[in-house]
């Protein structure tokens, strides 16, 4: 076990892989609050042709994927932002158009054979060149910065962008923001996972938090939790038994899910009872039902005007012709008292467990 962590390539592959499992849920937790689980697809699409431009023009593949996934996602919240009815066609333009485009500039270069996008592509973490390290150190502390130090503006802007239009926050550049942070992690993670599937790891750790928390900051943090320990423990087990990290770190995400899934219906089901024994409490019917085949005397010891026979409104009872209190009017009055008189919390539950 000490043996994995001996080798210079295996180092950078853990520290990579950490990198990466803190970045993708940071920004991945605002994409899935805002119903955007699948912009991370997106931007990967459009990355591939920055890679083809690193090849093309033998320069730096992480950043000319930067370069174009930035302007890819300017692109993205632009058309998102205009909301007309075109917008899926030019986005499904834009992510074939990347993809494409990627393959023939890739094809054209000299440098990169099918070996090298297939590493862009599903992940290579073991390939990790330090100065690739330094790359995705740099622009993790980026992301984490921003999404960290700007969590309570982007998650107004991701949870009701009106509302947070009117707080005078600048929406607009929140969002654009937003977009470039995402561009930035497809970039950091597609080394580790790979292009195709890094947004897996940006949706799949927070979907399994989801399961178990119940507050946002909550939520962030299992999200990261889950993350980092997939991360590590899929590279641990590609080295081990021989298999692409990318795979088998999205593959253990999905994991994740599953259990954390199973766990919460149990934990579901306990606070649902707890919630309705708390809300409820024992069913006492505290309604005066109308007494039948009562005795005069009776009736006018459990009225109020009984005792004062000259007593004046509807809440006095009406006397018969023997001189005793009719039990109709005093059923009557005595049920007037009981709908003007203040209910407490016992007895409007009472009641409505009653009805």
């Amino acid at each position: 076990m000490i043996e994995m962590f001996q080798p210079d390539f295996m180092q950078r592959a853990f520290l990579a892989a950490l990198l990466v499992g803190i970045t993708a849920p940071s920004v991945g937790i605002y994409l899935v609050q805002r119903r955007q689980a699948l912009m991370g697809d997106g931007i990967g699409h459009v990355a591939l042709t920055g890679v083809g431009l690193g090849f093309l023009f033998q320069a730096n593949p992480i950043w000319m994927a930067v370069l174009v996934c930035v302007l890819g996602a300017i692109v993205m919240e632009l058309v998102r932002a205009r909301g007309n009815q075109r917008g899926d066609i030019a986005l499904a333009m834009l992510f074939y158009g990347g993809m494409a485009g990627g393959k023939l500039l890739v094809s054209m270069s000299s440098q990169a054979g099918s070996g090298s996008l297939e590493s862009y592509l599903w992940g290579s973490i073991l390939t990790v060149s330090p100065g690739d390290l330094a790359v995705i150190g740099g622009l993790a502390a980026v992301v984490v910065a921003v999404t960290a130090g700007l969590r309570r503006q982007l998650f107004a802007v991701c949870q009701d962008e009106e509302f947070a239009r009117v707080t005078g926050l600048p929406v607009r550049v929140l969002n654009l923001l937003l977009a470039v942070m995402a561009a930035v992690t497809v970039t950091v993670a597609m080394r580790v996972v790979g292009l195709l599937l890094v947004s897996a790891l940006m949706v799949v750790p927070v979907a399994a938090a989801q399961q178990l928390t119940r507050s946002f900051a909550a939520t962030q943090a299992a999200a990261v939790s889950v993350g980092v320990v997939t991360a590590l423990l899929g590279v641990g087990t590609s080295y081990e038994a021989d298999l692409p990290s990318g795979p088998t770190i999205v593959i253990l995400a999905i994991l994740a899910f599953a259990l954390f899934s199973a766990i919460a219906a149990p934990l579901a089901k306990r606070r649902h009872r707890h919630r309705a024994a708390a809300e409820h409490g024992p069913a006492v019917c505290d309604v005066a039902l109308p007494v039948q085949n009562s005795n005069a005397q009776g009736l006018s010891a459990q009225s109020p005007s009984a005792q004062n026979p000259n007593a004046q409104g509807p809440s006095a009872g009406t006397l018969n012709a023997d001189g005793k209190e009719n039990a109709a009017d005093t059923t009557r009055a005595a049920a007037g008292a009981a709908v003007k008189a203040p209910l407490s919390g016992e007895m409007l539950s009472s009641r409505g467990l009653a009805q």
